[in-house]
């Protein structure tokens, strides 16, 4: 998952803010506009003919589209800004839909038709939000208990070489991705780094590109590790275990650039570290719940076909249960405001309203912009240009790359939402380009974002664009390993349950 509190997706409390964003508006209006131009013939030939009115052509798509624009474009700016992403989006949702319920009431005669599809938006949100809540108070609680601080400081005290810290940062993300976030991840093993290879600005730069790379393949094959996996997982496109399939693919797309870059690394062994950080009592419990309520979540959704939001907010009630026992026999908890820290008796809703409330409205934003866009009928001719004109593979190809310009979510969502007839290798297909493709840049991902600020310059935007070919390189040998070792799931129809058509 990506970001995780009121620190974009779960960074460490002394971390300025980091953001989703990836780019400037200059690129995000280019990119639309380019977008536009390309569908605008078959905007004109598609007007009418729909369950509900085309406004690809009307004043009132050509405005809404304008005003997403606008407000994407302070999204990718946030960093200079520092308007919080969630602000924009969520305006331009409201104007938007205000725009399309004045059309349909006015022109239509039908007053009711957007504020059924805001709803049917909404219950998508919901279930997403609730999920990620869970989540997010579960890796703060870990947080809270030094579960990941206690991984740190044993990797300081071991006095590995550069080289082996190169791999082990790089498998660690790999395989910590997957449960805690690419974002949490990545900062995790950037603060190893850079106590180890202070003296080192190369070791540290080549290690920060390796450890984006592998924390952004890590999330591409569990429905847990990324918020695109979790779309198309909650949406019953994929069963849970199917994503798993991606996972050799995923280790390519890491380990292809991870060879050419370790020849790089100083074969040097830094002196060990004395520092020693012990977990909080319950730590060692409180990671066997959430295991717990991740195969909760699973079972309710392979097993009974119930949404796996309540299977997560099943488990919040476990960790709920143990935050009381241990409230009830004296356990304390750290709680820091600003730079003061001060203790007080365990309560498990201090590490609710520590989740990132910016991302949760940003998602909600996110979503019901797409939504609209989709009502309004753009994501229909994007469909038809992409999928029907191009073909799948080409397409998903893509939406990889154009995720490392672009914030992957609202791509993800605009591919869900368009919902175009795709065969089981195919939607994996999409899921790892979403995944992995952000890696081609620095500005690609919330993890690259993170750690160009929390390097303090040793690892940069041109530092990791010089290794792009390499990164490319194993990209594309992910697709083409997925088709081999994948081949019969593009001969399978898609779709789990009947309600994928959202």
């Amino acid at each position: 998952m990506h970001d995780l509190r009121n620190r974009p997706l779960r960074s460490l409390p002394a971390l300025p803010s980091i953001v989703i964003g990836r780019t400037t508006l200059g690129i995000s209006t280019a990119l639309l506009g380019t977008l536009l131009l390309l569908f605008s013939g078959s905007l004109l030939a598609s007007e009418g003919g729909a369950a509900h009115l085309n406004l690809t052509t009307t004043w009132v798509g050509f405005t809404s589209l304008l005003i997403f624009v606008v407000a994407y474009g302070l999204v990718m700016t946030e960093e200079f800004t520092h308007l919080r992403k969630s602000k924009p989006v969520m305006l331009a949702a409201g104007a938007i839909w205000l725009l399309i319920a004045y059309y349909y009431s006015t022109h239509h005669g039908s007053p009711h038709a957007a504020a059924e599809a805001v709803r049917h938006n909404i219950m998508e949100f919901g279930e997403l939000f609730l999920f990620l809540l869970a989540a997010m108070t579960y890796i703060n609680t870990m947080e809270e208990r030094l579960v990941f601080d206690a991984l740190r400081s044993w990797l300081l005290r071991m006095g590995f070489g550069y080289r082996t810290l190169f791999w082990m940062t790089g498998f660690l993300a790999f395989f910590i991705s997957p449960v805690a976030d690419n974002l949490t991840t990545a900062l995790l093993m950037c603060a190893v780094v850079m106590a180890v290879g202070a003296d080192s600005p190369k070791f540290v730069g080549l290690a920060c590109i390796n450890i984006v790379i592998a924390a952004n393949a890590g999330g591409a094959f569990s429905p847990f590790g990324d918020i695109t996996t979790l779309m198309v997982w909650q949406k019953g496109l994929l069963h849970f275990e199917t994503f798993f399939r991606l996972f050799i693919p995923s280790l390519v797309s890491f380990a292809v650039p991870a060879w050419f870059m370790h020849k790089e690394i100083p074969d040097i062994k830094p002196p060990p570290s004395n520092e020693r950080v012990r977990m909080k009592r319950g730590a060692i419990r409180v990671v066997l719940l959430f295991i717990a309520t991740i195969g909760t979540a699973v079972s309710f959704h392979n097993y009974y076909h119930l949404p796996p939001v309540l299977g997560m907010m099943t488990g919040l009630a476990y960790l709920s249960f143990f935050s009381y026992y241990l409230n009830m026999t004296g356990e304390m908890s750290t709680v820091r405001a600003g730079n003061i820290e001060d203790s007080m008796p365990f309560n498990i809703f201090n590490k609710v309203a520590r989740a990132e409330w910016d991302t949760l409205m940003f998602f909600y934003g996110v979503i019901l912009c797409v939504g609209a866009l989709g009502f309004i009928g753009y994501l229909e001719l994007v469909s038809h240009v992409a999928y029907d004109g191009m073909g799948p593979t080409i397409a998903n190809t893509l939406i990889g790359i154009l995720s490392a310009i672009v914030d992957n979510i609202p791509v993800m969502f605009a591919v869900l939402t368009m919902n175009p007839d795709m065969s089981q290798g195919q939607w994996l297909l999409v899921t790892l380009t979403a995944g992995v493709g952000g890696s081609l840049l620095s500005i690609g991902s919330a993890a690259g974002v993170a750690l160009m600020g929390q390097s303090k310059g040793m690892y940069t935007f041109f530092g990791h664009l010089k290794w792009m070919p390499y990164i490319a390189a194993g990209y594309f040998a992910s697709i083409l390993c997925h088709f081999i070792i994948n081949f019969g799931t593009f001969k399978l129809p898609a779709g789990l349950v009947s309600a994928t058509t959202g």
